[in-house]
């Protein structure tokens, strides 16, 4: 309502701005005609009273005191030229004849003679308006032309333009008028309209899945609104269904990932313990010097690594987070190697500029964190001749920096985005679930964990935990 208002003001002036100077320029059309007709004939008037023949040649003496009465009778200035186009006589003082032209332009004498009518209109701006110069031939009374009459003519538009300011202020001033009448009569009648609309809004922004759901009801309601509300009551019903069917399949669903989560937690000691086991029983000599040192370190690492599936476990079963976190105050460096020590491959090294690097993390899900990052950079040594795997534990600042570098296969840049998305995984078996749950192993200690990968060249895992307070 308030646009059409507002679209209406502005036509309706458009159209008033043109229509003003439509008639202006009509209205001085016709004026100029009527005086060049009234003025010419008052010149035939004298033509026929006349005791001079009328010819090109007495025009001067037949009009030399004539022109002057006709000019004062007529109340405007005109001029007499021959038909070559030199000036005869003008009615004008002779201070203002000085800058009359003596003699007309040939295109003004050529666009006069090819007229049909025998007038000529020339157009002209001047400061302050429009100019106009008509031209008509003088004849005599068998309409053979003698000579070339000149009637200037300046538009005068003042008193049309002041006419034109004051309608349209007057018109501003209505239209002010209807667009605030416009504007509150549209707000009440959009709060009459949309009122049962706002209920409906009301109650579709308090519509929550986890909660049993109000329906709509409106008396005294338009039949437009009846439907909307009888269509949101249904789909309300439809949402009490759906919900339940969707509850049920979370809670099957994260029984599933759990279980996979599970077994892909345990199954990763699993295969590092095997090895570890052969490669004992491989090499122990029962009668060394060292058999016992081997033997604690031995078991020590299996401890370590059954306490984590026994965690893991643990938290299964209570359906919990898998496992507990536990913050502790650890050497880093200590935890690291500890981690390492399941692994048998040569190509393993580990590096550290400092003995000790303190950090409060959970021992166990910093091993998982170790062990997972270590087996995929083994996984993606399979076709390479020369491996090597570089761990590394330095300081930056107020982190402790774990990486892990390999010169592997590396990572294709397509699946980058994806590499830590649960179940996403480039290799032929396996869950994809490892670099998922690091990932938010390290979140939950506020670190943060990226890679850097080179397809053929290798790839470099980077993990950052905040380290201990001094005061911890």
């Amino acid at each position: 309502m308030i646009l059409l208002v507002l679209i209406a003001s502005v036509l309706i002036a458009g159209v008033t701005v043109y229509q003003y100077r439509e008639q202006s320029r009509d209205y001085h059309e016709q004026r100029l005609q009527r005086k060049e007709e009234q003025i010419l004939q008052s010149i035939s008037y004298t033509l026929r009273e006349t005791t001079y023949p009328p010819t090109s040649e007495n025009l001067q003496y037949i009009f030399m005191d004539e022109i002057y009465k006709i000019a004062d009778v007529q109340n405007v200035n005109f001029n007499i030229y021959d038909l070559e186009g030199t000036l005869i006589k003008s009615s004008r003082p002779s201070f203002e004849a000085d800058s009359i032209s003596n003699c007309l332009d040939a295109e003004i004498l050529n666009n006069l003679l090819v007229s049909s009518d025998r007038r000529y209109v020339e157009e002209k701006i001047a400061v302050g308006g429009k100019f106009k110069a008509s031209y008509s031939y003088i004849t005599d009374n068998r309409f053979k032309p003698i000579g070339i009459m000149n009637l200037p003519y300046f538009e005068d538009n003042s008193f049309s333009n002041m006419e034109l300011r004051e309608f349209l202020f007057r018109l501003a001033g209505v239209y002010v008028i209807m667009l605030l009448s416009a504007i509150v009569l549209a707000y009440f009648i959009s709060k009459y309209i949309t009122r049962s609309l706002q209920t409906i809004a009301d109650k579709m922004n308090q519509t929550d899945l986890t909660r049993r759901n109000e329906k709509i009801y409106i008396e005294d309601s338009s039949e437009e609104i009846k439907k909307l509300v009888d269509s949101y009551n249904s789909k309300i019903d439809e949402l009490e269904e759906s919900a339940a069917k969707l509850a049920r399949s979370e809670r099957e669903q994260a029984w599933r990932e759990m279980a996979k989560q599970v077994a892909h937690e345990i199954k990763n000691p699993l295969t590092p313990m095997r090895l570890s086991v052969q490669s004992f029983l491989r090499k122990f000599d029962p009668k060394g010097k060292d058999a016992q040192v081997k033997v604690k370190e031995f078991s020590d690492s299996m401890i370590q690594q059954i306490d984590t599936m026994s965690n893991i476990a643990s938290a299964f079963s209570n359906f919990a987070k898998m496992p507990a976190q536990q913050n502790e105050t650890l050497n880093v460096v200590n935890i690291v190697k500890l981690a390492l020590d399941i692994f048998n491959e040569e190509y393993i090294h580990f590096i550290s500029d400092e003995e000790e690097i303190v950090a409060k993390l959970d021992r166990t899900q910093l091993i998982r964190v170790v062990t997972n990052l270590v087996k995929n950079a083994i996984q993606a040594m399979n076709d390479v001749e020369s491996p090597r795997i570089l761990v590394t534990v330095a300081s930056e600042g107020e982190r402790v920096k774990i990486s892990v570098a390999d010169n592997g296969i590396g990572i294709a840049d397509e699946v980058k985005e994806k590499i830590f998305e649960p179940k996403f995984t480039t290799k032929t078996s396996g869950m994809g679930l490892g670099l998922g749950m690091v990932k938010n192993i390290v979140e939950n200690y506020n670190g943060t964990i990226d890679f850097t990968s080179q397809v053929g060249k290798g790839t470099v895992f980077s993990v950052k935990f905040p380290k201990a307070s001094k005061n911890s």
